[in-house]
Formats: C-alpha cells, structure tokens, sequence
C-alpha cells in the first residue's frame, strides 16, 4: 500500500518521554507525520498532566506503548491547515483533549460519541490509522485530524483552560448524560482532586446543590469557601455519614484509587446514580444488596465525543469555569509526577511548553 504524502514526508519533533515503567521521563526527538490534507498543525502551548499519564508511564493498565510522550490536555495555536480542513486557519488557538482518532463510521461515531467508538484511538500510546504509535502533548508541536481538534474561545485562558480537554469533560458528560444536571438536584462529589473541584464547579453553574466527601476534614474550607460547594462530608465520620443518608440524588467519583463503594450507595436515595469516573488499576468491590433495595444504578463514564467537547468548552467559558492550576517548566515534570502520586497540587499541573520545552 502506496504511503500518502503526510506519511512520505514526517516532521521532526521534540518532547520528553519515557521508556519503560520507571515512569521517568526524558527528553526526546521524534517523528510526527507531515500535515496531511484533513490535519491542522499547532504549537503546543500548554498541556496539563492528568493522574491517566501517571498510570499510563507505569503501564498500570497493561495498554501502554514505550516510549510514552503523555499528555492529553493540549492547548495550542494552529500554525498549518491541510488543503481540505474546514474549521480552522493559522493563528487560530485550538485543542486536543483525549483522543484523535476513531473510525467514523460505526453507530458510536455517527451519534457523536467517537469516545466509546470500538476504534477509538488515545491521543497517546495507541496505534493510530497508518500504523504509527500516537504521542501526546508534552511535546513542541501536534499533528490532529481536525474533527478531533475543538476552537478554544477567546475569553477562555489556555493554561487554566488546558485541563478541561479530559477532567472537564469528563466530569461535565456525565452530569448531562445522567441527568444530574437540573437546577435543586443534590449531587455528590467524591474526592476534590484534578477532576473533583472542576466537577464542583460545572455542577454549581448548572444549578445544583453540591456536596463534596473526602477522606479528610482538611479540604472542607477550600470546598465551600472557595469552590462554593454547599456542604462537605467526611467518609471516615460514620454519624456524618448516617446523618446524609439518602439525601443525594447522585454521586460523581471521582477518585481513581481503591476504595469502599458501600458507604456512598448508602447517601443516595432511592433510584439514585452512583457514577464512577476515576479510573483505579484494581478492581473494586460492588456490594449488590444496596442497589437492590433501592433500585439504585452504579454507571460509568469516559470523557466525551467531540460536538460535547466543544459545547463543554463553550459552557465553561460562558460560565468563567477554569481548572485550579500550578504551571511548571518542562524540566519538573518529574518532580510534578511525584507530587501528583502523593496528591501534593492544588489542583492541576500545567506544563508550560511553550516557553520552557528546549530541544537538546
């Protein structure tokens, strides 16, 4: 089979990665394909680090490609357009969020959910249509079919904005799909980490009542205070937690560590939804009799497809919604994986790659 042009003729690249699962990253150059006829070219600008990559550098998930060039919350500004791209010109700013390919034509894809498309393809360590290995956005440059690229809006920051592209999508989709979105809803949000605070805020711009439940008493100020949560729940209080019983019309959780699901079944009311949108590499235990005597459902949920990527983009940006973020220089990336593992940031690493990513 003939190669196309973008194939024929690859672009060189710089970005730092790792090689097996130490996890440590490094830098690196490498090929990106060439601007194909459908492809929009950008600088990377900013890329947030998403507790996925941790995961992913590890291969905790047994799926990941070495050498791994993470990242997955890409903010940029267009500096090529193939021939055929339609959306997008040189300097407009753009993003790339979790994946940048699916087959587009599956009943998943026709129905604007390439996400859960059987072919969908990760924007990192995944093989991609020609046959190459995909690299994220710790990187100088990215190379996207451009159905998979979102506009940024104008009064929406690329550096707080970054992390929306995974956790604010993934914590806005299910709040739509699950009907967790109506004005006076009780909704609980599990742990206030990199996706929880950004959950907390998409749910109190639609109108719904929040409480945050952590671990630890630690948090509760930043929770109401500044979040704007309604209330806050400790976990390990048993008398907290038989006081909220049956209160909350739904749960988002968001932690992507092991932990016990009977005490959240517990605080739902009858025909409530417990939506687990962490991602933890071992399996969790689902006590059945709960669910059973309140016809409660548990479900799940994976980022998004694109038209309600664009459209969470959008809200946030009518809604003046960003990520708490710590921005870092390339060269700490390391030392910011290590604090991400300890749960030491408040609440998003973004990596500044337009101004601190140095080819060697």
């Amino acid at each position: 089979m003939a190669k196309s042009p973008a194939e024929e003729h690859p672009v060189k690249a710089f970005g730092w990665a790792a090689s097996d699962t130490s996890g440590v990253l490094s830098p690196l150059t490498f090929s990106r394909r060439a601007t194909g006829e459908k492809d929009v070219k950008f600088k990377v600008m900013y890329c947030g680090i998403c507790h996925s990559d941790l995961h992913c550098l590890r291969n905790e998930w047994g799926s990941t490609i070495y050498p791994i060039i993470p990242g997955h919350e890409i903010a940029g500004i267009v500096t090529e357009v193939g021939s055929k791209v339609e959306k997008f010109k040189v300097g407009d700013k753009v993003g790339v969020g979790c994946m940048v390919g699916s087959c587009r034509s599956c009943n998943d894809c026709d129905n604007n959910i390439e996400n859960y498309c059987p072919k969908m393809m990760f924007t990192y360590s995944s093989i991609y249509h020609d046959g190459t290995v995909t690299y994220g956005g710790y990187s100088d440059i990215m190379v996207t079919d451009e159905h998979f690229v979102v506009r940024w809006p104008d009064n929406l920051p690329l550096d707080s904005g970054a992390p929306l592209l995974c956790a604010g999508i993934t914590t806005y989709s299910p709040l739509r799909y699950y009907g967790l979105d109506k004005p006076g809803m009780n909704l609980g949000v599990v742990g206030l980490g990199g996706l929880g605070h950004v959950a907390v805020k998409f749910a109190k711009a639609l109108g719904v009542k929040v409480t945050v439940i952590s671990t630890s008493l630690n948090k509760k100020e930043e929770a109401i205070e500044r979040l704007g949560a309604d209330s806050f729940l400790v976990s390990r209080d048993p008398d907290q937690m038989q006081a909220a019983a049956g209160t909350l019309d739904g749960i988002l959780d968001t932690v992507s560590a092991t932990h016990p699901l009977l005490p959240l079944l517990g605080l739902i009311k009858s025909h409530g939804k417990l939506v687990l949108v962490g991602a933890p590499e071992k399996p969790l235990e689902l006590p059945v009799m709960p669910l059973l005597m309140g016809r409660k459902i548990v479900g799940g949920s994976n980022m998004g497809g694109m038209k309600e990527t664009q459209e969470m983009l959008d809200f946030a940006a009518k809604h003046n919604i960003t990520a708490d973020v710590e921005v870092v220089p390339m060269d700490y990336v390391n030392t910011a994986m290590k604090r991400l593992e300890k749960g030491d940031v408040r609440y998003r690493f973004v990596l500044d790659i337009a101004n601190t990513l140095k080819a060697t």
